[in-house]
């Protein structure tokens, strides 16, 4: 059996990408983290800062430190409800907790989302939330919402997986 020697070279060529094609390692896509806070509405007269919301101009004054902040969230999702389409916060137990109080005692204000510190979104408190879920409605292109919440919920999960290295 002859080998032809015009192929030896092809050969090598073709080994030698297999080979260094194996050793390649893949870099894990960057991100941009998206931070998600919620802040209550403050009381006239309680200090705090005022917000406005990007699209419909309302002013609301919120209370200066967050309510919910990004270590009590499990997950976030779109959801589709019947004024259409919003963000879903699933919160931690602990969390969850801590809204239905919230949400017991301060019923006519309002929640107000800010991601990355920019205001996108405010939500009234009509009843209280007893299901550690939190929907609210953002003052973005519905197009948008689909990439915000893959960078939402890969900041969670960092975020969660952080935490859980420290316990």
């Amino acid at each position: 059996m002859s080998i032809d020697r015009r192929l030896i070279p092809l050969g090598i060529v073709l080994g030698l990408a297999f080979a260094l094609g194996g050793c390649a390692t893949t870099r894990p896509a960057a991100f941009a983290p998206v931070v998600a806070r919620f802040f209550l509405e403050a009381e006239p007269g309680e200090p705090g800062r005022a917000v406005v919301l990007p699209q419909s101009g309302v002013a609301i004054h919120v209370a200066p430190k967050p309510v919910l902040m990004e270590f009590d969230f499990l997950d976030a999702q779109i959801a589709e409800v019947s004024l259409g389409r919003c963000l879903a916060f699933q919160l931690t137990l602990a969390a969850g907790r801590d809204l239905y109080r919230l949400s017991g005692t301060s019923q006519g204000s309002r929640l107000v989302l800010t991601l990355n510190d920019e205001v996108v979104g405010a939500r009234r408190i009509d009843q209280p939330i007893d299901n550690g879920q939190l929907l609210v409605f953002v003052e973005m292109d519905d197009v948008k919402l689909p990439a915000l919440v893959e960078s939402l919920q890969r900041t969670i999960t960092e975020t969660q997986r952080q935490l859980a290295r420290k316990r």
